[in-house]
This record gives C-alpha cells, structure tokens and sequence, in this order.
C-alpha cells in the first residue's frame, strides 16, 4: 500500500471509511480480494510472493493497512515481509493499541513501515521509522511513504478531496472515492520530497495514482480499494484492479459483522 486515507469515527452513518491504492511492482504475483482459505474470517487481498497483505479486515470487525517508509539507503533484502503485520492484527485478539505498542521490539527486523490498524470503535498508528505507537482519535487521517500526515502534495490534495467525500450526507457512492484515488495530478519539482530514488522517479511516484510510462510498464498502481464499515454493522468491500493493456477488474465484497456489539474487537 503507498497511499491510504482513512475517515474514523466522522461520519454519522459510518464508522470507518478507507480509501487505499496498493503500489506494485506489475510481476509480483498477486490475488484480488478473497476470503482466504486457510483463515475465512480474513477478507485481503493476497501477495503471493511472501504470503501477506498490504490491507484487510475481519467478520468479527478489525481492519488493518500498511504502507512502506520509501527510505533506499535503509532497505535491506533478507528483513521480514511487512505484509505478515498485517495478518497478524487480524488474526490476533487484543485492542489496536496494544498490538501496536507490542511492535515496539520487533520494528527493525522489517524494511520501514506504517500500520494503522482499528475496529469500529479503536484505531491506532505505528511508524517503525520512529517507534510511535498511539491510538487515533475521531478524524481524517492521511498516509503515504513517510509518517502519518506528512504534507507531501499528493497527500495533501488526496486528504483534501477525500475530506469533502466523508464530509457529504449521505456518504457518496464509491466511484467518487474511486476518482478521487485515480488523479494523475504530479507537483512542481520544487515541492517534491527528497527520499533518495532520484527527481526522476519522485516525478513518477508523486500522482495519487501512478503510470509508468516505461515500455512495457514496470512498476505503477496495481489495485485502489474503498472499504466502509456502517453504524450498522454492515462491510463492503471494494477492489478495482489495473494491468496495464487490460481493463480494470472490479470485485465488491460485503457481509454483516459476525459479533456486532457495535464496536467488534
């Protein structure tokens, strides 16, 4: 995951609203959004190169995302799959911010991440860049590849835009989430952040959404998900997926929270 906007606890039919696009390499192997099968209460989609995901959520009510910390110099080829974090808040028991506080230990045995991780009624935030754990409080929160809310243009345009979707009664219909999250809209090279690939590569990487205009495509967004959790006790799930030279898949997932108390650890 390279960019997440998160609405918690802002909206008085909904409870969490999660707009995502996922960043990826076009060759890694990858399955759209399932229920998985060795764990059928985990609705993610699959890397199937390390076994991961890059975001999820539960029948009992938990969601999760990652996203990398884009620091180069730090990457380091052998460290864990960051994408096991997340299936391991899933898969666990405990509140958000207990599982982010047990990260503390462990964060340098994996390449930088940030985590947010919740349930309908808690969310919490962990930066392995700078071991801060600690719980969100009822906003709009913004997240790329550095810490939380850091103001780089794409982050501050996406925040803005998705700030008046979760603000409109009723809450808009996913396309307009979905359009929100495909703006090619770059920045001037001067309000780039240096991470260390190069103004080249910051060009590419500074659009919402990101086409490689290499031949073929090497690297670009790979998939943009909508995800709502309703006052209701009600999820949806929503994926749409791009290989480049084909059209977008679209897979919708919704289901009723298996324990709703209205706010499912």
């Amino acid at each position: 995951m390279c960019v997440l906007f998160l609405g918690f606890g802002v909206h008085p039919d909904f409870d969490v609203v999660l707009a995502a696009n996922r960043d990826e390499v076009f060759a890694r192997p990858t399955r759209e959004t399932h229920f998985w099968d060795e764990h059928p209460e985990i609705l993610a989609g699959r890397d199937l190169q390390s076994g991961g995901t890059w975001l999820g959520v539960t029948r009992s009510g938990r969601f999760a995302a990652i996203t990398n910390f884009r620091d180069p110099a730090a990457h380091h080829a052998d460290a864990k799959s960051r994408g096991a974090l997340v299936v391991a808040y899933l898969l666990g028991e405990g509140s958000p911010h207990e599982y982010t506080e047990s990260l503390r230990p462990h964060a340098r045995e994996y390449n930088g991440f940030n985590l947010i991780v919740g349930t309908r009624g808690e969310a919490a935030y962990f930066a392995s860049q700078t071991g801060e754990s600690r719980r969100l409080a009822p906003g709009v929160y913004g997240l790329s590849n550095h810490l939380l809310d850091t103001p780089w243009p794409k982050l501050v345009q996406g925040k803005g835009a998705f700030t008046k979707l979760v603000g409109e009664r009723p809450l808009p219909e996913a396309e307009r989430f979905f359009q929100m999250l495909h703006s090619e809209q770059g920045a001037p090279d001067a309000e780039l952040p240096d991470t260390g690939v190069g103004l080249e590569m910051e060009r590419m990487l500074a659009p919402l959404f990101i086409s490689d205009a290499r031949t073929p495509p090497f690297y670009g967004t790979r998939s943009s998900s909508v995800v709502t959790f309703s006052k209701m006790g009600e999820v949806r799930f929503l994926e749409r997926s791009f290989v480049p030279g084909n059209e977008p898949g679209l897979v919708e997932t919704g289901f009723r929270l298996a324990h709703d108390d209205g706010y499912a650890r």
